[in-house]
């Protein structure tokens, strides 16, 4: 087994724990047709919802630090050759001959939508346990907040928690799949923010009371944004109610519906150890400028019966690719909320950056434009809007 013998990073940067992963992207250039080959063009991108984060933070000009496991093979080799060009740490991603390097193969149609999938990412649950992820406590602990996606095993999603736990350090969960979205069930007291969609909301509403109470929605076409939040209300609510304080509800084009129990607990950003200098420093004084703080007026106290809900709206774009949107939203966010923006700045970069992401091949584009991204992200929050702010009681 291959470690490298420094274990330890002096920290400040955001620490993400999850896959890396070599997605394998086929566009048929014609409907293909059962037993046959189809012509078309077949592309090796860079992916992993862990790693499409880190990437994304890394282009925005963050360092952050990243925790996985890959295998001495080609796609190991490629994603590996990548991370080290980026200058980025690789003492977190444990490197083994015995490690299947995680490798999905989308089938995409016409439209640049996954149509079939099939993922071997068996090696994240298998190596990345608690011990690999105890040899970075300290870095951890000195981070401003940690993100974990939910490859993870139990065991390990258990760990990271309370390492973060044990130094006040903000968790954001990612839920990755509806499956796999049900592991909140052993972590949500450690959880500051989550990003689910529709879907994988539900599942995680189910799974935190114990009984399906909750049902996916059968038709959302036709419905307003107004309509869809209030439907989706009651499963929200479960997971504000579990501990959980910002929930990040992604609903692709019509973009974020952010909810927490009362706007103070929203707004304020839990993160201490931000980052105000070098490319942190530019972001934060650039979107204080073009999105002032406190949007909605003045902080109300925080009560626990009161739900907050604003919606964020999606930006027109010319749309290439889809696939790495949600990640790169949570990437944005992410940076964002490192370098001392409130959460409601953040979403808007969020969904800046989304824009920016579904405009090229990759699943990471290979340069964010800082002036570009602050007056889209000026746009977003300008059309912010309030859904809800009552008592659920």
């Amino acid at each position: 087994m291959l470690r490298d013998r420094k274990m330890e990073h002096n920290g400040g940067e955001a620490v993400i724990i999850g896959g890396m992963v070599l997605d394998i992207h086929a566009n048929p250039s014609i409907p293909p047709n059962p037993g046959t080959t189809t012509p078309g063009k077949v592309h090796y991108v860079l992916g992993g919802v862990a790693r499409n984060v880190a990437e994304c933070m890394s282009k925005l000009g963050a360092k952050p630090y990243m925790i996985s496991a890959i295998g001495l093979d080609m796609a190991g080799n490629l994603l590996l050759e990548q991370w080290k060009s980026a200058g980025l740490p690789t003492e977190g991603i444990l490197k083994d001959k015995n490690i299947e390097t995680p490798v999905v193969c989308i089938i995409f149609d016409a439209n640049g939508e996954s149509a079939a999938a099939v993922a071997s990412v068996e090696a994240i649950e298998k190596h990345l346990t608690p011990e690999w992820i105890l040899h970075f406590k300290s870095t951890i602990r000195f981070a401003p907040l940690l993100m974990v996606d939910a490859n993870l095993n139990l065991p390990s999603l258990e760990a990271s928690c309370k390492i973060a736990a044990d130094s006040e350090c903000p968790v954001w969960f990612e839920p990755v799949s509806v499956a796999k979205s049900k592991r909140i069930t052993s972590i949500v007291k450690y959880v500051t923010f989550t990003s689910p969609n529709e879907d994988e909301l539900i599942a995680m509403a189910n799974a935190l009371s114990g009984k399906d109470v909750f049902h996916p929605l059968k038709t959302k076409h036709n419905l307003s944004t107004i309509s869809l939040f209030h439907m989706l209300k009651p499963a929200i609510w479960v997971l504000l109610e579990k501990g959980i304080q910002v929930v990040v509800l992604t609903l692709g084009s019509e973009g974020v519906i952010l909810c927490s129990k009362g706007v103070r607990r929203c707004i304020k950003s839990p993160v201490g150890k931000t980052t105000q200098t070098g490319y942190g420093g530019q972001l934060y004084k650039t979107i204080m400028q073009k999105c002032p703080p406190n949007r909605f007026g003045v902080l109300e106290p925080d009560t626990s019966s009161r739900l907050f809900a604003v919606h964020f709206p999606s930006l027109s774009a010319s749309v290439v690719r889809l696939t790495g949107a949600g990640d790169c939203l949570v990437g944005g966010t992410l940076t964002s909320i490192c370098a001392g923006l409130d959460i409601m700045q953040s979403i808007s970069v969020g969904i800046a950056v989304a824009k920016a992401t579904v405009e090229v091949e990759a699943n990471v584009p290979s340069a964010f434009s800082l002036a570009t991204i602050a007056d889209d992200a000026k746009t977003v929050y300008s059309a912010a809007k309030l859904l809800f702010h009552q008592s659920m009681l």
